[in-house]
C-alpha cells in the first residue's frame, strides 16, 4: 500500500507556480535570447520589451528551479534549457510546452466541467490553432521515433504486407514499423490537415514508396485496404464509448482474414485509479476534449468481442490490446 502523503506534499501539490513560471519564459522565449551567451535582466527586458523589474523576478525563478545560472548579474541557460528549451534546436519541446499553455484557461473550468458533467471546449486546440498543432506533431513525431520500433518488434508482424496507421499523425508509428519490417506497406489515414506535416516526415525517412496518405474523418469515410493489420495509437481518448465501439466494428470489415487490430492507448486498470498519470490524464481530457475519456482496458476488450474479434488480449498492460478478425472458418 503506498505511503500516505505529507502536509507539506499536500500543499506542494497546490503550487502551480513553477509550471506557470516555465511556460511563461518558453511563450516569451527567454531561452532564446540566452543561446550562447549570457545577459542581464535589463539586457532580456529591452529584447522582450518587458519591465526590467518584472522580468528579474522571473529569471531568478528560473534560476531557482534549475533551468536558469546566474553569476553576479548574468543569466545563462543550464545544458537542459539549452537542449530542449532553444527554439529553432533540433531537441526542443517548447511548442509541446506551449501547447499546455493553450489550455491553461480551460483548467480554470475544472469545478464547471466536474459539476455539470460537460467540457467547456467545443474544438480542441489542434483546430483552433492549426500552426501549434502541426508544430506539437512534429515534437511528438521526435519523442516517439524512440518507442516506436521497440513496439513494431514486440507485435511481431513479419508476415504482414499491409497497414494501416490509424489517425497516424505525423507517421511515426508507420515509419518505424516499415523501417523494422522491410516488407510491409503502410497507409497513413488523418485529416488533410494533418497530412503535409506527415508527407514531410515520411519524405526526411526516405519511405515515400512504401508509405501512401489517405485524408479522412475515419469516423465517416471508408478507410481503403483491406489490411493485415490495422494500428490504433492514442485517438480513442479524444472520442465518447459509442464512437470507439463503431470504429472498432468498422475496422473489422477493413482488415483481411487473419488481420490484427491493434490499439495503443492510455487505458486505465478496472479501478480508475491506475497508472496514477493515467488517471490524472483522465481530468485532463475532461476540461481539454469536448467528448472524450480515458477507458479501462476491458472496455477496448469488450468492443473488440462486440465487433467480431477473436483472440482478444492485453498486450503490454495498460497500453495496447489486439483482437483479430477470424479466418475463412474461424469463430
Amino acid at each position: 500500500m503506498p505511503r500516505e502523503l505529507s502536509l507539506a506534499e499536500v500543499f506542494q501539490l497546490g503550487y502551480y507556480w513553477e509550471t506557470k513560471i516555465l511556460l511563461t519564459a518558453v511563450k516569451l522565449d527567454v531561452f532564446s535570447l540566452l543561446d550562447g551567451q549570457g545577459r542581464s535582466a535589463a539586457e532580456v527586458a529591452q529584447k522582450l520589451g518587458a519591465d526590467s523589474r518584472a522580468l528579474e523576478l522571473l529569471l531568478n525563478a528560473l534560476v531557482a528551479i534549475r533551468l536558469l545560472t546566474k553569476t553576479g548579474a548574468v543569466y545563462a541557460n543550464t545544458s537542459v534549457a539549452t537542449t530542449h528549451l532553444v527554439k529553432h534546436g533540433p531537441q526542443y519541446i517548447g511548442h509541446l510546452l506551449l501547447l499546455h499553455d493553450a489550455e491553461w484557461g480551460n483548467w480554470g473550468k475544472l469545478e464547471e466541467a466536474i459539476k455539470t458533467g460537460r467540457s467547456p471546449v467545443t474544438q480542441h486546440v489542434f483546430e483552433t490553432d492549426p500552426a501549434l498543432g502541426a508544430n506539437v506533431l512534429s515534437v511528438l513525431h521526435r519523442i516517439g521515433q524512440q518507442s516506436g520500433p521497440d513496439l513494431a518488434k514486440r507485435l511481431a508482424l513479419g508476415q504482414a504486407k499491409t497497414m494501416l496507421d490509424l489517425g497516424g499523425g505525423a507517421g511515426t508509428n508507420a515509419i518505424a514499423f516499415c523501417q523494422v519490417y522491410p516488407s510491409l506497406s503502410a497507409t497513413v489515414f488523418d485529416l488533410a490537415t494533418t497530412l503535409p506535416v506527415t508527407e514531410r516526415t515520411i519524405k526526411d525517412a526516405g519511405l515515400e514508396g512504401r508509405i501512401a496518405l489517405k485524408a479522412g474523418d475515419f469516423n465517416r469515410d471508408a478507410l481503403g485496404g483491406p489490411y493485415d493489420v490495422v494500428l490504433m495509437s492514442d485517438i480513442l481518448h479524444y472520442q465518447d464509448l459509442a464512437t470507439n465501439a463503431a470504429l472498432v466494428k468498422k475496422i473489422h470489415s477493413h482488415l483481411n482474414p487473419g488481420g490484427r487490430l491493434i490499439i495503443k492507448d492510455r487505458f486505465l486498470d478496472a479501478s480508475g485509479t491506475s497508472p496514477a498519470w493515467t488517471a490524472a490524464f483522465a481530468v485532463h481530457i475532461l476540461v481539454n476534449t469536448e467528448q472524450g475519456a480515458c477507458y479501462r482496458t476491458a472496455e477496448a476488450m469488450q468492443w473488440m468481442h462486440d465487433g467480431g474479434y477473436v483472440s482478444v488480449e492485453e498486450i503490454e498492460r495498460t497500453a495496447v490490446v489486439q483482437g483479430v478478425k477470424p479466418s475463412a472458418g474461424q469463430s
